[in-house]
This record gives C-alpha cells, sequence and structure tokens, in this order.
C-alpha cells in the first residue's frame, strides 16, 4: 500500500526560492496555480495545497555550497488519495538528477 500524506507537514528542500517558483507550474500540471511572494496555492480538485517558503542558510560541506529552502505544505479539504498523487508527481518534478 502507497504511503499515506499528511495534510500539513515542513520539509527542507535544496534549491533556491527562484528554483521552486520556476519549478512549480510543471510540479502542478494542470492544476490552477496561484504564486505570490514567498507562497503558492495550488487547486487540487474542491481544496488546494498552500505552499510557503523562506530561505535559509546555505549548507557547506568543504568547498561544496547548497542552498536550502524551508517549505511548508497545508493541504485544505484534498483527501488523503490525491495528496498522496499530487505529491509523487511532485516529487519527481522537483528533484534534482545525479546518479
Amino acid at each position: 500500500m502507497p504511503e499515506s500524506t499528511p495534510a500539513a507537514f515542513d520539509r527542507e528542500m535544496g534549491c533556491t526560492a527562484d528554483e521552486l517558483r520556476a519549478w512549480l507550474p510543471g510540479a502542478a500540471g494542470d492544476h490552477p496555480l496561484t504564486v505570490r511572494a514567498g507562497e503558492a496555492d495550488i487547486a487540487i480538485g474542491a481544496g488546494q495545497l498552500r505552499l510557503a517558503w523562506q530561505p535559509l542558510p546555505p549548507r557547506r560541506i568543504a568547498l561544496l555550497t547548497m542552498p536550502r529552502l524551508a517549505v511548508q505544505f497545508r493541504f485544505e479539504g484534498v483527501g488523503d488519495d490525491a495528496r498522496s498523487a499530487f505529491m509523487r508527481r511532485f516529487d519527481l518534478y522537483t528533484q534534482r538528477g545525479g546518479g
């Protein structure tokens, strides 16, 4: 059975705010998207996902510097199956290449 997606959770993402904003239209797919400074709403059926983000200090490992973004996910009126389906697409679309 697929893992359940909670209605509210926080995540640290290895990207800049500009990168996240650029990824959001593709990650949202056919779902209507409204983006504002530091936040976005994605309509999912009769409900929505509210995203809010804030830059964090970059992670440094030796000479490597990785941007970090604190992202809040808040689903409102979206059932578990729809949340899980949306997050599968979101995660695939926003993951960085490698390997």
